[in-house]
């Protein structure tokens, strides 16, 4: 396991490192600068540094960097920046026609940010095909929901019936909204909830969704793949402040 590390040759004002059998990796205190995303394993694909706690405004360094953290429970945060990146610019999203069908129904209700908690809370919970546990623990959801008392982080909501049947959540800065999770309880809620969503963040000047690592569901709407170089330089296109 990449967990099983040796500390080694730590420097004076910087991140200390530690040796694997597949290179070295950062392992930051919370005012160690995140090394430059090239140092980034190629085996795990990005992974760049373990740290001890999560802070929100680490997040968003994080995030500037083109870095993001993701961890099973009972590990140290992990940060990642794999190359290549999954993204979709707003204006190549694609909406099946039978997707398209079901939007046109419009027999649910799309909220932003009525129930942050219960959305984290259920990305949290759902069941997911090759994984046995979560990623999204407690120190996952008291940072994003932090970022979200400071209007960063935000929730995309299909209801039915009053019943919250999908929905996803990730933050904004500047002009990308990096996506963290969805899910779904109806068939298609998440994916109306991620159509509509990407409709609002366009109409609000976002340039660019960051999908983080490929999947079948996110190609299938428009996303697709970047060199890690190139995302970082749309990163520092879209990203001013």
């Amino acid at each position: 396991s990449y967990l099983e590390i040796k500390l080694s040759f730590p420097h004076k004002n910087m991140a200390q490192w530690i040796k694997t059998e597949f290179g070295s990796i950062a392992l930051l205190s919370n005012h160690d600068p995140f090394p430059k995303t090239d140092q980034a394993l190629i085996e795990p694909n990005g992974l760049i540094a373990i740290s001890k706690t999560l802070e929100a405004k680490k997040i968003i360094e994080a995030y500037k960097q083109g870095i993001f953290p993701w961890f099973n429970e009972h590990e140290p945060i992990l940060w990642w920046s794999p190359d290549p990146r999954l993204i979709l610019f707003p204006e190549d999203l694609i909406i099946s026609s039978s997707l398209s069908k079901k939007i046109r129904k419009n027999n649910y209700r799309f909220l932003i940010d009525n129930d942050f908690s219960s959305i984290i809370k259920h990305c949290s919970e759902i069941k997911r095909k090759g994984q046995d546990g979560t990623w999204i623990d407690d120190r996952i959801i008291n940072a994003y929901t932090e970022l979200h008392q400071s209007k960063i982080a935000h929730s995309f909501e299909i209801y039915v019936n009053e019943n919250l049947v999908g929905g996803l959540y990730g933050i904004v800065l500047d002009g990308v909204f990096f996506g963290e999770s969805m899910f779904h309880y109806e068939r298609d809620a998440s994916k109306i909830a991620f159509v509509l969503a990407i409709q609002h963040l366009k109409n609000i000047g976002i340039k660019m969704v960051d999908c983080q690592m490929k999947t079948n569901h996110l190609l299938s709407l428009g996303a697709k793949e970047i060199s890690r170089d190139r995302f970082i330089q749309l990163l520092n296109t879209y990203i001013k402040t």
